[in-house]
């Protein structure tokens, strides 16, 4: 475990913390005025490869080849000049710091870090990280990465769990959910939509499973993944014969077996590495997708009434009617798309560059 001190002056600036995979949804910004919340369980950190704050330049005041030094392929309307390693936690988990006011405004609902670090260290005041809890951001602490140091704390890291394990207790992520929001006459409102962590999940798969189809058409399978994956594929990808074939694949499941090319596989929640099958895997590619939107997809479960008694609390979203599925198709989510395909060696292929000029002059309303 570790705990987070400030570069300037050594003081503690969180609880002991366990490193985690980066969530597939950090960088989303889902819906207008959302109410989501926590980002990060309490007592993990996650550090993003990228760097996430200003200042910013566009895709044309870059010199030749220096965004593809920085990981960045393919072209993107604007670029991170920050330095990359910022590390990312639950609010409740700081300790030591104090907020900036000079740095809290511009925001609709909340904070949303546009000035800037808005989070200084107590003892010395040095800008250590920023506050998100704006609408349609995930609520959230980023450290600065030339701010604070790491220091690890008590035993070394516990043993990463294995598959097995992951499977025998995880939890499936339901594709959809009641949505906090303001607005409503007698304080927060709710309405039931699509997942945002199922939508983002979605744009990280379907970037994949572009690089993945190599120009040809996909078929996926049948069910919840045909509905999120087939219809985008189909406008991105040419029509006709050969078709490569996508399963879902993954510990406790059999074996894909022959003229498969294609395993939607989970990612380890721990460590960020994504199931490969035992032996060699040859051309198949593995397109990652997060372990509880995985685990429904292999055991859908149907929502299903519970007898209970007595009265609801207040904070309670009742469930009697059962809440009404949402009235759109679940699509992937554009922006956790885009910022994954451009960031994958593949991008540079010419046919996968003509279809990110075609996504990038409006046709991705039709599909996103």
């Amino acid at each position: 475990m570790f705990v987070f001190v400030c570069a300037g002056c050594g003081a503690e600036l969180t609880t002991p913390l366990s490193q985690v995979a980066l969530p597939v949804h950090a960088h989303q910004k889902y819906g207008s005025g959302a109410q989501l919340p926590v980002l990060m369980e309490s007592g993990t950190f996650a550090v993003s490869p990228d760097p996430w704050d200003g200042p910013w330049r566009t895709w044309e005041e870059r010199d030749p080849g220096e965004a593809e030094a920085r990981g960045i392929p393919a072209p993107v309307h604007a670029q991170s000049d920050g330095a990359p390693g910022a590390s990312v936690v639950a609010p409740g988990d700081v300790r030591g710091t104090r907020l900036l006011p000079e740095r809290l405004g511009g925001a609709c609902c909340g904070l949303d870090g546009g000035d800037g670090p808005n989070m200084a260290c107590e003892e010395c005041g040095l800008p250590v990280a920023t506050r998100l809890d704006d609408c349609s951001l995930w609520q959230a602490v980023w450290f600065e990465a030339g701010a604070v140091r790491r220091l690890p704390v008590g035993s070394g890291p516990a043993a990463a769990p294995s598959w097995a394990e992951l499977v025998a207790r995880g939890e499936p992520t339901p594709p959809f959910e009641a949505i906090a929001t303001w607005g409503g006459r007698l304080g927060t409102s709710h309405y039931w939509s699509w997942s945002p962590r199922w939508e983002a999940a979605a744009g990280h798969a379907l970037a994949h499973l572009l690089v993945a189809s190599e120009g040809q058409p996909v078929k996926v399978p049948d069910g919840l993944a045909a509905d999120v994956f087939q219809p985008a594929l189909d406008a991105l990808l040419p029509a006709g014969a050969p078709e490569r074939r996508a399963v879902l694949a993954g510990p406790g499941r059999p074996s894909p077996g022959a003229g498969v090319d294609i395993l939607l596989v989970p990612i380890h929640p721990r460590t960020g590495q994504a199931w490969s099958p035992a032996g060699p895997t040859g051309s198949v590619h593995l397109v990652p997708l997060p372990l509880g939107v995985w685990l429904w997809l292999v055991s859908p479960r149907p929502h299903l009434p519970v007898p209970a008694s007595g009265q609801l609390p207040p904070e309670v979203v009742r469930d009697d009617p059962l809440p009404p599925l949402p009235r759109c198709l679940l699509r992937a989510d554009w922006g956790t798309f885009q910022h994954t395909l451009v960031r994958l060696p593949a991008a540079r292929s010419p046919w996968l560059r003509t279809t990110l000029e075609k996504l990038s002059h409006g046709a991705w309303y039709r599909m996103f």
